[in-house]
């Protein structure tokens, strides 16, 4: 019925954890000066993808690990495209 070995899941997971990260960072930005510089908070949101893969590459999820890979280069080309134009 529901495969927990899934590329789908992988891309579910590797766009929830850094959406939910990227958040957290928008109000830690607002209340802290020092954190205006925002570059590497939004490359931290990113990165936190690489945690997901190290732990699903252990439980041998091969597929749900491609999927996360797959998310983390959209998340990068978000980033990208959001600095080119800022």
């Amino acid at each position: 019925m529901f495969k927990k070995d899934n590329i789908w899941l992988g891309m579910l997971i590797g766009l929830i954890f850094p959406a939910i990260a990227f958040f957290f960072v928008e109000i830690l930005k607002k209340n802290i000066e020092l954190l205006k510089k925002d570059d590497l908070l939004y490359i931290g949101c990113v990165a936190i993808n690489l945690l997901m893969v190290r732990y699903f590459f252990k439980q041998d999820k091969e597929n749900t690990v491609r999927g996360i890979i797959g998310a983390t280069f959209i998340c990068a080309f978000i980033f990208f495209f959001y600095k080119v134009r800022s």
